[in-house]
């Protein structure tokens, strides 16, 4: 049996450059990435178009994929890849592959990101060579005044009306512009066109996928000279025509402990996610574990502190991605953080 069996480790992300990023990744969340702009990191990965890899440990400079596939364990019991296919394509999702059913993204958005769709795991299934399409949940952890998301249609729009519209101005007449603030939750469903404004800083909760159809880009230039691909057809077949309810904020209740409060944020049936705040200052011992129903990961978005278990300690601090492996030990937690607590 591994050292590790049911113990937490810290994770090691991989960086992206798009050209709309920016440097608050770097700045902000002591993401030591050698890239210029910074626009994602990859903090719970087994995506091999972004790996992360463990940080300390038995495990330490391990890709996280190649630790699930030593040890399924960790990922639970709940069946976790496939739940909305059916029949052999669900038992071929379901293969130990090491692989999650989730991704979770740090995102800094200096300027707008592209016009995007993604598909259901429907469409992918039978266009993508068997891959998970993208359903997603977005926080805000912080965002300039103005700073605004794309949220889906205006008004049902026919095939031919969005089709005429892809790959210009237009497209944007059409949709839907919500303005944001520091702590605010969305979630999308696959199919709805949307986009990231500039001025936001988002952590997302996805399926492990990284299907992204783009509908319109701005015109703008990449660092090699060309203009990013657009993906007409498939972006077409992906769309929901139908338009999108104006989203609001739920009603969020915090609910108190000594030493910790936490408030439910997002449920669907990929994960589950909470936040929760710890402050053991005044010396209250905050426990926590995984049951043997799935692994869970502690994102950290503020604050500093340890974790503890077995006489073993942690240090953990804004920026910080947590794994606990299914059924872990028991651990406490000190200091002054601020998670977000998901479940797969």
């Amino acid at each position: 049996m591994s050292k590790m069996a049911g113990k937490p480790f810290l994770l090691k992300p991989t960086g992206k450059d798009y050209l709309w990023g920016g440097s608050r990744l770097k700045e902000e969340f002591d993401k030591r990435i050698d890239m210029n702009p910074l626009a994602e990191t990859w903090e719970c990965s087994t995506h091999p178009d972004g790996p992360s890899y463990v940080r300390g440990g038995e495990f330490d400079g391990m890709m996280l994929s190649e630790v699930l596939k030593l040890h399924p364990e960790f990922l639970g019991s709940h069946p976790v890849m496939g739940r909305t296919i059916t029949g052999d394509e669900a038992n071929l999702l379901c293969e130990n592959n090491g692989e999650l059913p989730i991704l979770i993204k740090f995102i800094d958005a200096k300027e707008d990101l592209s016009i995007q769709v993604h598909p259901t795991d429907e469409y992918a299934f039978e266009n993508e060579k068997g891959q998970l399409g993208k359903s997603e949940m977005w926080y805000v952890l912080d965002s300039t005044k103005d700073a605004k998301l794309i949220f889906g249609l205006k008004e049902d729009v026919s095939e031919e009306i969005l089709e005429k519209a892809m790959g210009t101005e237009k497209l944007v007449n059409l949709l839907q512009k919500v303005e944001i603030e520091k702590d605010d939750v969305y979630y999308l469903e696959a199919g709805t066109i949307h986009a990231i404004g500039k001025g936001a800083l988002i952590a997302e909760i996805q399926e492990n996928s990284n299907l992204t159809y783009r509908l319109f880009d701005y015109d703008r230039i990449d660092k090699d000279g060309n203009k990013r691909e657009l993906h007409g057809k498939k972006a077409l077949e992906a769309s929901k025509l139908s338009a999108s309810k104006e989203p609001r904020q739920p009603l969020r209740v915090l609910n108190y402990r000594p030493g910790i409060a936490s408030e439910f944020l997002c449920r669907c049936k990929y994960f589950e996610v909470f936040r929760m705040l710890v402050n053991t200052e005044l010396g209250q011992v905050v426990k926590y574990r995984a049951d043997e129903l799935s692994f869970r990961v502690l994102l950290c978005v503020d604050g500093e502190g340890e974790i503890e278990h077995s006489f073993e300690r942690i240090s953990v601090k804004k920026g910080d991605c947590v794994f606990i492996p299914a059924d872990s030990v028991e651990m406490t937690i000190h200091g002054k953080l601020q998670f977000l607590d998901i479940r797969g």
